[in-house]
């Protein structure tokens, strides 16, 4: 007879073990928030609910034009998560995700999934995440249909033509609703 033995006494799932064993689950969910849009706030709001802390992470890409500065970007994420007492929001510059969350103690990386495209990139990237940091795993959830084409590079492309701020009010929060009109008084 085949004697069972514990699946976490495997050294591959070291780390399930530690996770089990630690008190809080903690996890970070990224992106340029440039501007936060429903689709990152449906994001925040499934992860917030899933784990004990969710760190959403402003990366700063210092390659890359942002219309809103770090700054901006994390008021904005603090103004949508300021009744989500589970949620911090945090930045991070030249480093890979997976190794901020790992100096972080974040044991989980969220990622949304909005396409098929999207889940060929995202695939890869765990891959790539699981060769730096094996402890680290990744999260991935698939917003609803009439949220999953939002963007914020859709978001900012609306900007502009009459009768923009009625169209963009339906694909941003509140906040940053309130934000895009006070930057665009002039449109």
């Amino acid at each position: 007879m085949k004697q069972h033995t514990c699946p976490f006494d495997d050294p591959k799932y070291i780390h399930l073990k530690k996770t089990t064993q630690s008190n809080s689950r903690c996890a970070v969910y990224a992106g340029s928030f440039d501007p936060p849009t429903n689709g990152h706030l449906w994001m925040i709001l499934e992860a917030q609910q899933l784990f004990d802390k969710l760190i959403v992470a402003i990366g700063v890409n210092p390659d890359k034009k942002t219309t809103y500065s770090v700054d901006e970007r994390r008021a904005m994420l603090k103004a949508i998560t300021q009744d989500l007492p589970n949620v911090e929001v945090a930045d991070f510059e030249n480093d890979f995700l997976v190794n901020n969350a790992n100096q972080i103690g974040a044991k989980f990386i969220v990622r949304g999934i909005r396409s098929s495209a999207d889940y060929e990139y995202e695939r890869a990237v765990r891959h790539i995440n699981a060769d730096l940091q094996p402890s680290i795993q990744t999260v991935f959830l698939m917003p609803p249909r009439e949220i999953s084409e939002i963007s914020s590079t859709m978001v900012k492309g609306l900007i502009g033509p009459q009768g923009w701020k009625d169209v963009i009010k339906r694909y941003v929060p509140h906040a940053v609703y309130e934000k895009i009109l006070a930057d665009n008084v002039d449109k």
